[in-house]
């Protein structure tokens, strides 16, 4: 209860108190008024009394929620499966590191410029400038007459990332 409700109950009962002491024709004396008085605190106390259980229960009742550690209640559950899905999903040839693969080729068609790999177990793979490739987040950045240059990413010992270029050329025994 508020400051202001707890106020007019007890202005309403000294009130009550005086106008039944009126109605039943006893005079407003000062004893009169010395019980006037403690009626009126004792409502004050009981409406004091009251407003505190009543802020009692409304503080049982009050939840807060603490975002903290916890997900967004408002963001779709299939789309974090699907990021979650996406960002582990890996190609075939990202499982291999880029010395375990060998071009065999490279095929041209007007701009489009693809390439041929061959991985450990002897699958062939084509694949195409920005394709991702090798274990170290690589990813193919032009295709040539007869290599391929990859750009890979990876932490060093010192724990720097550091990117660099590697030439994948097509082996001379293999006819290129």
């Amino acid at each position: 209860m508020s400051e202001r409700t707890l106020g007019m109950a007890v202005l309403g009962s000294l009130l009550l108190l005086l106008t039944a002491c009126q109605e039943t024709g006893a005079p407003a004396t000062p004893a009169a008024a010395k019980q006037a008085k403690a009626a009126a605190a004792d409502a004050a106390d009981d409406a004091l009394a009251g407003a505190e259980a009543e802020v009692a229960v409304a503080d049982a009742r009050t939840y807060v929620y603490d975002p903290v550690g916890k997900r967004d209640p408002f963001r779709s559950f299939v789309l974090d499966k699907l990021k979650e899905r996406d960002v582990s999903a890996k190609g075939p040839l990202e499982q291999f590191d880029l010395s375990q693969l060998s071009v065999t080729g490279v095929v041209w068609e007007g701009q489009n410029k693809r390439a041929l790999i061959i991985d450990p177990s002897g699958q062939a793979y084509i694949v195409a400038e920005g394709d991702r490739i090798g274990k170290n987040e690589g990813h193919i950045i032009t295709i040539g007459d007869n290599r391929m240059t990859v750009k890979e990413s990876y932490v060093d010992f010192h724990g720097d990332r550091t990117t660099k270029e590697i030439d994948m050329r097509i082996r001379q025994s293999q006819g290129g």
